[in-house]
């Protein structure tokens, strides 16, 4: 089955000008002809109507003129019909003709009607019927003029609009291909500029009017879509430098390990390879984890969750968790109760996450505390480590960062933790951020409570 192509913007643009512009004249036509008519036939019947007027005062007392004198023969007659409806006199032009109209007259008033096929003239005649002579003689006095004037000036008119109408529609129709194409010029180049972009070059932009029109707004919206696009691909290219060289350092260890003890069986000691080996395939089976984690958070973002979640139960689980561990104590007693709408199990990853960044660095304790502060909870988290300097409060919330990236990778940090941490409470509507204290860091976690904000004016 052929497809017919849609034709261009511009070409939709120009038949829908040409189209309302024709319809536009075609009423304006009528219009202007219908009113030329009328008002050349009103004129007209205004002329027999006094020529009727004048005859009828003539028959005031009755009498009968002996001869009627019209002038343009062709193009008027004069015709009086006594009380019984017969022809008493007439004009010349139609002396002997039967009566010419059978509609009276309408006392004060004149009627007037248009008669077709008449014994004189070719055209219809307009006539006018006034009541005239005394009342046991009532005459009819009835006064036509013809419409052949009307006729050739509403023709002459058509004739004229015909011909005039055509070339102002073509007038019209170029006029709107060459503001239409010029209106959409900056379009095409948009357009071409935008095509001619490839993957490694998302850093150019399109020229931008000056102009704040939709033109120009187009632009800007192309290039802050630009923009984005620059920006995902360079943290996409930075995601695959990291993650390839997190997981490149674990293999090589163990590569290295197993080649030296290949090399020199006599002296190996397989438990100890196997334990390294065990520990480096974990810490590979973790940053494996958190990337899959980043990837579905980039690809699927949570959802919307309305799930009542106690967040309080949320950060005693993950608390008695750290605390089997026995590397930190940990101390719980400022949790308090606290609700809110989300996703629970995405909100645990986020303080298992937490924890464990304080315990990898805390040197002994971490405290944690759970509260609201109006329609706000807060989950703070403070550890007794080193802190984090100001500089790098921002940076340790993107991936593969951490606060010191000379410190060696024995730690067990990824620099994934935190940017899942990020963008989980982000989903739910929160906020986090990192702070010193007097011991050490104090990550702090905000989201939306339950608790309705109450007007000032109503406290």
């Amino acid at each position: 089955m052929i497809r017919l192509r849609r034709p261009g913007v511009r070409v939709r643009i120009v038949l829908g000008v040409g189209v309302t512009f024709a319809f536009a004249v075609l009423l304006a036509a009528t219009f202007l002809v219908s009113r030329q008519r009328a008002a050349m036939t009103r004129d007209i019947e205004t002329t027999s109507r006094l020529r009727a007027d004048d005859i009828a005062a003539t028959l005031a007392d009755g009498s009968l003129p002996s001869s009627i004198a019209i002038r343009f023969e062709e193009r008027s007659f004069v015709q009086i019909l006594d009380a019984s409806g017969a022809v008493a006199t007439s004009s010349a032009n139609i002396q002997g003709e039967p009566a010419i109209a059978t509609f009276g007259a309408d006392p004060p008033r004149a009627v007037a009607r248009t008669v077709d096929a008449l014994p004189v003239g070719d055209a219809p005649f307009r006539v006018v019927a006034v009541l005239a002579g005394i009342s046991d003689n009532p005459l009819t006095v009835y006064v036509g003029s013809s419409l052949e004037p009307v006729d050739d000036a509403v023709g002459s008119l058509i004739l004229a609009l015909s011909l005039g109408a055509p070339a102002l529609f073509a007038l019209v129709l170029g006029l709107t291909w060459m503001a239409v194409g010029r209106a959409l010029r900056p379009v095409e180049l948009i357009r071409a500029e935008v095509d001619s972009i490839s993957e490694r070059d998302l850093h150019r932009r399109v020229l931008q009017p000056p102009e704040g029109d939709e033109i120009g707004r187009l632009a800007a919206t192309m290039n802050r879509m630009l923009g984005r696009l620059d920006d995902a691909a360079a943290r996409k290219r930075q995601f695959l430098a990291d993650a390839s060289h997190e997981l490149r350092s674990p293999l090589a260890g163990m590569r290295t390990q197993l080649e030296v003890d290949l090399a020199h069986p006599d002296r190996a000691d397989w438990p100890i390879t196997a334990a390294g080996l065990l520990d480096e395939t974990l810490h590979m089976q973790r940053l494996v984890d958190d990337l899959l984690d980043l990837a579905d958070l980039d690809e699927h973002p949570l959802p919307e969750r309305s799930d009542l979640v106690d967040i309080d139960e949320v950060v005693l689980t993950e608390v008695r968790r750290i605390s089997s561990r026995g590397k930190v104590i940990v101390d719980a007693r400022q949790v308090g109760a606290a609700q809110t709408l989300g996703d629970a199990a995405a909100l645990g990853r986020a303080v298992r996450n937490l924890l464990d960044n304080a315990e990898r660095h805390a040197m002994r304790a971490v405290t944690v505390a759970v509260g609201e502060e109006g329609p706000t909870i807060r989950i703070v988290v403070t550890d007794d480590g080193p802190g984090v300097a100001v500089a790098d409060r921002e940076r340790i919330f993107e991936r593969f960062s951490r606060a010191d990236d000379a410190r060696a990778r024995s730690d067990g940090g990824r620099g994934l933790g935190l940017a899942i941490v990020r963008d989980i409470v982000a989903a739910d509507g929160g906020s986090i951020g990192v702070t010193d204290s007097a011991n050490g860091a104090v990550f702090t976690i905000e989201l939306p409570g339950l608790r309705p904000t109450v007007p000032d004016g109503q406290r």
